[in-house]
């Protein structure tokens, strides 16, 4: 079994922003497979933020959808509604929309690649941005 720990550092652009970090991941997961001590064909990766105004998710990268996951979230969540939170650092709304979205992905991995579908990406979501040098730890775990 082969345990690898990695960070990616993300920077937002605005208070709410969704952003594909697949690629980076799929990257990382594709030069461990470049050496033979440190290739996992099978196995996972864990995807967690280590901030508690952010979240990771998985879905599909499409920007209506995108659009309407900001607004439904939004509304879910109003932005003022007279939170306590709100007296000690006036993002309570943050926080309250990343105890819902949750602030981890377990993904597969099969065959030396993420084992996701077509047409699903991983994202991380700035909720209280923007931001700068925002966390994702990743563990892979495998063979």
């Amino acid at each position: 079994m082969v345990v690898i720990k990695r960070s990616l550092k993300i920077d937002s652009n605005s208070n709410f922003q969704i952003i594909d970090i697949t690629r980076d991941i799929v990257a990382i997961l594709n030069d461990f497979n470049k050496d033979d001590e440190t290739q996992m064909n099978n196995g996972i990766v864990n995807i967690f933020t280590k901030h508690s105004t952010s979240a990771i998710s998985v879905n599909e990268n499409e920007k209506g959808l995108l659009s309407d996951f900001e607004k439904v979230l939004k509304d879910v969540v109003k932005e003022k509604d007279n939170y306590k939170h709100d007296f000690i650092d006036n993002n309570a709304a943050s926080h309250i929309r990343a105890f819902l979205l949750g602030s981890s992905e377990t993904i597969p991995i099969v065959d030396g690649r993420l084992d996701i579908g077509t047409w699903q990406s991983i994202f991380f979501i700035e909720l209280d941005g923007p931001r700068r040098s925002r966390t994702i730890d990743l563990t892979f775990i495998g063979e």
